[in-house]
C-alpha cells in the first residue's frame, strides 16, 4: 500500500520521494560546494559614493552631474520607450558612428560598452592573459585593481608624486617584458590633476610599441587651458587607446555608456570581448543626442570650471592645500583621522563626500549654493587640524 504522504504518481511508488530522499542523504558526508576563484573572493568591493538621503542632501560623493538631463536627450530616450521589447544594436552601431563622426575617426576605430569601466574591462580581457602585468598610478580610479584581478592579470601600482601628478618616469621604469597594458588617468580620479602634453609625449616615446597605453579621460570635458590633444597623440602613437564616458559631463551616469577609440584591430578585439547587447537602446540614443548638443554641454562644463576656480581659490584662502583639479571635483589629502573629521563635519551639514582610506577626501562640485554649503563647513580649517 502506498504511503499516503507520497506526493508522486502511483507508478513511481518505488522511487524515493522528497521526504525519503532527505533521510537518505542526510547521513551522507557533506559534498563539496561550488566556490568562486580565490582571486575573486579576495577582491576588494568597489565602493560607490553614498546616495542622497533626502532632497536637501548634497550628494557630492560620486562625481555625478548636478544638471538635469538635456531636453533633447529626454526626447531621444522617450522615443525609444516603445521599442524596449526589442534588442538594441549589437555593436552600438549608430552610437559608434556618431562618436566617429564627432572625432573624425572611422567607426571601426570605436568600441562602446556600459560606461568607461565596462569598456576598460573589455580592454583588459582583450589584451591581458593570466599573469600579464598592468601598470597604473595609485591612487587612481579604484576599479583598476579590481578589473585587473578579475582578468587574472597582475597589478603594478606606481605611487603618485607628492604633487598628486602621475610619476611617469617611474611608471615607464615599471614596464617589463610581462607588461601588456598601462593605464593613465587624466584628469586623475580622485586627485583631479592632469598630465601635460610634454610629459605624455616623453612617456609615450619610452613605452615599447607592443604595450597598449590607455588614456582614461572620463573627466576631460571639464579640462580648461592648454591640455593634451589626445586625438593628435592617438594619430601619432598606434599603441595609444583613448577611453571616455558619457556619465560625467554628459550626465548619462544612470544609462551607462562609454567608449574607446583605438586602432581598428584593437577596437575589434574590444567588441569581441563585450557582453552581447551590453549597451541598451536608450543609452545609445542618449549618446547620439548628447553629441549633437555640444553647445549646451560646453555651457554646463564651463559653469563647473568657473565654480571650480572659485571654490578652490576659497579653500586655499582658508589654508587648505588643494591641487589644481581639471575635473568636476577637488581633492583634500588627509590622514585617516583628518578624513573622518572632514566626513563627519560634512555629514553633519547633510553633505555627502567621498572618503579614501589613508589618502583623503574627494568632493564633487555642484551649483554655487551647494558649493557654498561646503565652503561654510571648511572655512575654519584650524578646527580640523589643530586637535
Amino acid at each position: 500500500m502506498l504511503d499516503p504522504s507520497c506526493l508522486i504518481h502511483p507508478c513511481c511508488a518505488d522511487v524515493p520521494n522528497s521526504r525519503t530522499m532527505l533521510s537518505m542523504t542526510s547521513t551522507l558526508p557533506e559534498a563539496a560546494a561550488p566556490e568562486v576563484r580565490a582571486a575573486v573572493a579576495q577582491l576588494p568591493a568597489y565602493v560607490a559614493g553614498n546616495s542622497a538621503q533626502s532632497d536637501l542632501t548634497a550628494a557630492l560623493a560620486s562625481n555625478e552631474s548636478h544638471f538635469p538631463p538635456l531636453p533633447s536627450v529626454i526626447k531621444a530616450i522617450s522615443a525609444e520607450a516603445d521599442r524596449i521589447h526589442r534588442y538594441p544594436s549589437m555593436g552600438a552601431v549608430e552610437a559608434r558612428e556618431a562618436i566617429a563622426a564627432h572625432f573624425g575617426v572611422s567607426p571601426d576605430e570605436v568600441a562602446a560598452g556600459p560606461g568607461s569601466s565596462g569598456v576598460l574591462q573589455q580592454i583588459i580581457s582583450a589584451v591581458c592573459g593570466h599573469g600579464d602585468e598592468v601598470v597604473y598610478a595609485w591612487r587612481s580610479f579604484e576599479a583598476y585593481p579590481i578589473l585587473v584581478a578579475v582578468a587574472g592579470a597582475v597589478s603594478v601600482p606606481v605611487p603618485l608624486l607628492a604633487s598628486e601628478h602621475h610619476d611617469l618616469p617611474a611608471m615607464a621604469a615599471a614596464i617589463t617584458d610581462r607588461t601588456r597594458l598601462v593605464i593613465l588617468c587624466s584628469p586623475n580620479n580622485p586627485t583631479g590633476v592632469s598630465i601635460s602634453a610634454e610629459a605624455l609625449e616623453e612617456f609615450l616615446q619610452s613605452v615599447p610599441p607592443q604595450v597598449l597605453v590607455v588614456l582614461d579621460e572620463a573627466y576631460i570635458e571639464f579640462q580648461r587651458g592648454t591640455g593634451v590633444d589626445s586625438l593628435d597623440f592617438y594619430r601619432r602613437y598606434p599603441n595609444l587607446c583613448i577611453l571616455r564616458t558619457f556619465s560625467k559631463a554628459y550626465g548619462l551616469a544612470g544609462l551607462r555608456i562609454g567608449y574607446a577609440i583605438a586602432r581598428p584591430d584593437i577596437a575589434e578585439g574590444l567588441r569581441r570581448t563585450a557582453v552581447p547587447f551590453g549597451v541598451n537602446r536608450m543609452a545609445q540614443a542618449a549618446a547620439v543626442a548628447s553629441l549633437a548638443a555640444g553647445d549646451e554641454v560646453l555651457e554646463r562644463t564651463e559653469a563647473v570650471a568657473q565654480e571650480r576656480t572659485r571654490v578652490i581659490g576659497a579653500l586655499r584662502g582658508y589654508g587648505w592645500d588643494v591641487p589644481d583639479s581639471q575635473a568636476n571635483f577637488y581633492w583634500l589629502r588627509a590622514s585617516d583621522e583628518l578624513r573622518e573629521r572632514l566626513l563627519d563635519a560634512l555629514s553633519g551639514a547633510d553633505i555627502l563626500a567621498r572618503g579614501y582610506a589613508v589618502d583623503g577626501v574627494r568632493i564633487t562640485l555642484a551649483d554655487k549654493a551647494t558649493n557654498d554649503r561646503v565652503l561654510a563647513v571648511l572655512a575654519d580649517r584650524e578646527r580640523f587640524v589643530s586637535r
